[in-house]
């Protein structure tokens, strides 16, 4: 692969004064970077990710691939499946015509209450690295840049834009960077993204852990890009290594920093080498342009045609990879319970009764930047008819977990202008002139930025609904003024306010509700005008989402009339899971419990039905205090797109439940195990150190309903034994001891009981994905360079002496043992 030609990117740097230079260090807008035509620089698209690609806009009529959450990433365990993960998501920026994609999110599971757990991929620093690793190379296989976020711990919301994260010195190296170093080191990433909160003191977008150990001892040669809005001075972080301030155009550098270079404040080879790993960034990503540069500038992965560019193995760029979508999630999906029965046969039940609300408002995805408008959704509704006939295949809600206004469905809407699906949306001046007019197929829409025209007073939103005769529920979450007109007739008037403590983002992340009741004897003409509260971080935003109230008269009888739908039926699927008000960015988790009645519905339908399978829609742990009562439980994650599709592939054992948990599931969220991630006074002590997570849960030897690594499949494993190979592997002697394939992942924990340093009772060392049939199998764990070093002061070092090697199928469920020599 060609290198990136340095001596023209300093004759670039030469060719460009000052004020050229730092302008190329502060976004233009809220996703793209400054060109500069006189290098031959274009503009640079960055999108959010780290689950899809959604572009510049939440527009839905520009759809995106919305692959599995990072949670039911980190539950495959395997980096194969990562790095697909990754070539998908570089070939949709490729078609979407982003050049940087941000993620993955290499933040740790440090507590499940928080919440944006979804986001992450696990709550062991090295199963995070070596999944992480793997996604930013498929990723950047296609000559887009991969951005590991959020560096460094920003492990809640709570307080995120400000809080100290008070993080001792071998915690700090040992879990959280370690965590990060093997996607900067080993994958290459081209971008690190560094987070809002503080840690030890300075805030991370001028952190000294930028330089030391970021592009010192790993020599990431990157760009180090704020998350959005997070610089917040000019001299001290243009002093760190801090390189582009994100977004544009306004920001604290600009006229300030030329000010303080002139000055002497800030050295002049401090913007050079900012600009100078901009334009290395450009070079790789294809954004200087090659007729204006010698063929050798071109780095690995420039854009297709481009010098140096190299194709991506798996897909070509471009290529939607919808497959990836559905291999994923059922490659992710956890067997925590499982009394035999599953998988159905391939006929499957000759009925089913589905029940839950997410069975037909499936979570897909989590909340928040995340967020992407995906062209369709099987629901598992849809995915168990279109897999066993829709005439064997029976719905009630049971119990309501989203609350607020829902946007209507899109088949369910009529563009009144147009005729056809959709909504009219039209912006408005203070004198109601229309100022631009968008024809839109969804009814949750936000628009940010230039997307607004200037003057725009207020939005009007019309749309026929195709509504069932009876009393609805109508409305919209947004924050502003919301008037409605049903059939020409006001039906309400009132305020979207946000209340309580809340940053930026909330419009689109906590909007309230406003709804009134609305009686109708078939489809409704809806007018709505919107006039949002204001501007956010600078930027103008419009976040609204037009819809039904969904409402549960009586809970009981609801659940009673889920049940009895269950005990006519031969088998029931319940789907529980959280909502977008329980799992987002901006927030954490109050609670761990599952929202509304959902509890109560599972218990009875299980009463009624001994067939009655769980499957848990969620994007982190919840409680299951029912667990064994009910014949099996399934984790489905937030499991993309086509989930329904994944989850009957799974109960009908077309593929095999594969995940197993990345994170320790609690049994009471009460347990001195689970950490808190509320500050006080500002702060947020991460007293528990090196102790996090299954490693917790052994200090305090507590018993949490599902350990780290569990997971159980559709035949029988063996463990045989194990031993040291010459080659310094370790060589695991299994047996399937069923009668079909299987998959098993062989864990290796080490341990040093006599340690003269203070170490987790175990900590996760290697381990191996194990594709068999029955019979004997060999699985081949190479344990994790650095696996046996802990940080003392400034330096690592390894004790002399022997550790102990555990092998298993889970942190609590080990079978061999062996000793490794330091």
């Amino acid at each position: 692969m060609a290198d990136v030609d340095e001596d023209l990117l300093t004759t670039l740097i030469d060719t460009l004064d000052l004020e050229r230079k730092v302008a190329l260090l502060t976004g233009a807008g809220f996703w793209s970077t400054r060109a500069e035509p006189l290098i031959g620089l274009r503009a640079m698209v960055l999108s959010d990710g780290p689950s899809g690609v959604r572009g510049t806009s939440f527009d839905e009529r520009d759809p995106s691939l919305s692959l599995p959450s990072s949670s039911a990433l980190g539950a495959t365990w395997d980096p194969a499946a990562a790095r697909r993960y990754g070539l998908a998501l570089g070939a949709e920026a490729r078609r979407k015509g982003a050049d940087v994609l941000l993620g993955p999110t290499v933040n740790l599971h440090r507590s499940p209450y928080g919440g944006r757990h979804f986001e992450a991929l696990s709550e062991d620093p090295l199963l995070t690295g070596e999944l992480a690793a793997a996604y930013v190379a498929g990723v950047q296989a296609h000559g887009v840049a991969a951005t590991p976020k959020h560096y460094v711990g920003n492990d809640a919301e709570t307080e995120r834009f400000t809080v100290d994260n008070r993080i001792g010195d071998r915690a700090l190296h040992e879990v959280y960077l370690a965590a990060f170093e093997p996607a900067v080191v080993r994958a290459g990433a081209w971008l690190v993204m560094s987070a809002y909160n503080a840690v030890n003191g300075p805030t991370m977008s001028e952190n000294p852990l930028l330089a030391e150990p970021l592009t010192g001892e790993w020599g990431f040669d990157g760009v180090v890009v704020s998350d959005w809005g997070a610089v917040r001075t000019t001299e001290p972080s243009a002093r760190a290594e801090q390189h582009l301030v994100m977004p544009g155009p306004a920001g604290v550098w600009g006229a300030a920093l030329v000010d303080a270079v002139r000055d002497g404040r800030v050295d002049g080879s401090v913007v050079d080498d900012k600009v100078r790993r901009l334009l290395r960034l450009a070079a790789r990503v294809g954004a200087l342009d090659p007729a204006g540069r010698p063929a050798g500038c071109g780095a690995p992965g420039g854009p297709p045609g481009a010098p140096g560019a190299t194709a991506a193995p798996d897909a070509g760029p471009g290529t939607p990879d919808p497959a990836a979508a559905r291999e994923l999630a059922a490659a992710g999906t956890v067997l925590l319970r499982n009394t035999g029965e599953l998988p159905w046969s391939p006929g499957g039940p000759a009925s089913v009764a589905v029940l839950g609300h997410n069975a037909v408002l499936a979570r897909t995805q989590g909340g928040g930047s995340a967020t992407v408008r995906p062209a369709g959704v099987v629901t598992p509704l849809d995915g168990l008819r279109d897999a066993l006939g829709a005439d064997r295949v029976t719905h009630r809600l049971g119990a309501r977990v989203a609350e607020g206004v829902q946007p209507f469905a899109p088949g369910t809407m009529t563009n009144p202008v147009t005729g056809g699906p959709g909504l009219r949306a039209v912006f408005r001046d203070a004198g109601g002139a229309a100022l631009r007019a968008e024809d839109r197929t969804g009814a949750s829409l936000i628009w940010m930025g230039a997307e607004i025209p200037d003057g725009t007073d207020h939005l009007e939103i019309s749309l026929r609904w195709a509504a069932p005769a009876g009393t609805h529920r109508i409305g919209a979450a947004a924050v502003g003024r919301i008037i409605l007109d049903a059939d020409g007739r006001r039906v309400l008037d009132a305020d979207g306010v946000l209340t309580g403590d809340h940053g930026p983002g909330a419009a689109i992340f906590e909007a309230p509700s406003v709804s009134a009741e609305v009686g109708t004897d078939g489809p409704v003409d809806l007018v709505l005008r919107f006039r949002p509260s204001g501007f956010e971080a600078g930027l103008p935003l419009a976040a609204l989402v037009v819809g039904e109230e969904i409402v549960v008269a009586d809970p009981a009888a609801e659940i009673a009339a889920a049940a009895a739908l269950a005990a006519g039926s031969e088998a029931a699927v319940v789907v529980v899971g959280t909502s977008d008000r329980i799992e987002s960015e901006g927030f954490d988790r109050g609670t761990l419990a599952l929202p509304g009645h959902q509890d109560a519905l599972v218990r009875a339908v299980a009463a009624a039905n001994p067939r009655t399978v769980v499957v848990v829609n969620a994007g982190a742990p919840v409680l299951l205090p029912w667990r064994d009562e009910v014949a099996a439980v399934l984790v489905g994650w937030f499991g993309g797109e086509r989930f329904g599709e994944a989850l009957a592939d799974v109960l009908l054992g077309v593929r095999e439940p594969g995940g197993r948990l990345p994170t320790t599931w609690p049994s009471t969220g009460t347990e001195r195990s689970v950490l808190p991630v509320t500050p006080a006074d500002g702060a947020l002590h991460y007293t528990e150190g090196i102790h996090v997570g299954h490693r917790n849960w052994l200090r305090h030897g507590e018993t949490p309903a599902y350990p780290f690594g569990h997971g159980l499949g559709y035949t029988g494993w063996r463990l045989d034994g194990a031993r040291l190979a010459a080659d310094g592997a370790i060589e695991v002697a299994l047996t399937n001891t069923g009668d079909r394939p299987g998959r098993q992942v062989v864990q290796a924990y080490l341990s040093r009981p006599d340690s003269a340093v203070e170490r987790p009772v175990r900590w996760l060392a290697g381990w191996a994905v194990v594709d068999a049939g029955p019979g004997p199998a060999t699985a081949r764990i190479r344990l994790a360079p650095g696996a046996l070093r802990h940080r003392d002061g400034d330096r690592w070092v390894t004790e002399p002496g022997a550790f102990t090697l555990d092998v298993g199928f889970s942190v609590t469920d080990l079978r061999a043992r062996l000793r490794v020599p330091a």
